[in-house]
């Protein structure tokens, strides 16, 4: 099995003159999900090379068991530091793929034309895709085949209006992802900040922040077998 991982590759935390960029736990939580089932992984970024971390996604108070085994996987660095570049991928070499988060994506992911068609690709081959936290907002431009919002009608989850709040945000961020995902017409659904929180409608798996990204993870894989074993009549209907 094949997982394509995409991360984002802003780093300028709006005007704000921090930086940002992907979550570690959000990368790393997944990471270990597919490694430790045997998948192999591909990690690509908009403009590929070692993409940014948010830092303080690495603060004491952020980091887990698994963000300090990825640092500490000399294999898992080499491949951040060579992701692929996001417009030489296609859907067909991949049986899924999984958008972690972090405040990068809102500038970057939720505006790239690439990530849209690339969304919009595994979607039309039938396969089940993940998208967690911020990059929920790479969902806003991408589009069923009849033209109409992805999400509109879907149930979705994503980083929500209180979390931004809670970050000091609200201000910085181009939209928030709660208010934008209910403009296109989805179903927003949330719990309370930072618990965990997963939403599948159809073949569109969400997770609402990052502490929801590793069992975004879990639930992308069993949806993953369930394909493996559908018949192929099945899954084309």
């Amino acid at each position: 099995m094949k997982i394509l991982m995409v991360i984002t590759s802003h780093d300028q935390l709006g005007n704000t003159g921090r930086k940002t960029g992907f979550w570690l736990e959000e990368l790393a939580a997944p990471y270990y999900v597919f490694k430790d089932a045997g998948v192999e992984i591909t990690l690509a970024s908009p403009k590929g090379g070692r993409p940014p971390l948010d830092p303080k996604s690495n603060e004491p108070d952020s980091r887990t068991d698994l963000t300090l085994r990825f640092e500490k996987d000399a294999a898992a660095e080499l491949q951040l530091d060579k992701t692929v570049r996001l417009d030489s991928v296609r859907q067909e070499d991949f049986d899924s793929v999984f958008y972690p988060g972090g405040h990068g994506p809102m500038w970057d992911l939720a505006e790239d034309k690439d990530s849209a068609k690339l969304i919009e690709a595994f979607l039309a081959a039938g396969k089940p895709i993940a998208i967690v936290c911020h990059s929920t907002g790479a969902l806003r431009h991408v589009k069923t085949p009849e033209g109409k919002p992805l999400v509109q009608g879907k149930e979705v989850t994503g980083f929500t209006n209180g979390e931004e709040e809670d970050v000091g945000l609200t201000k910085v961020v181009p939209f928030l992802v709660e208010d934008e995902m209910l403009k296109l017409g989805a179903v927003f659904s949330k719990i309370a900040n930072w618990g965990v929180h997963v939403v599948s409608d159809g073949l569109l798996i969400t997770g609402q922040n990052p502490h929801s990204s590793g069992p975004a993870a879990k639930t992308l894989m069993a949806a993953l077998k369930q394909r493996a074993k559908a018949p192929a009549a099945a899954r084309a209907s």
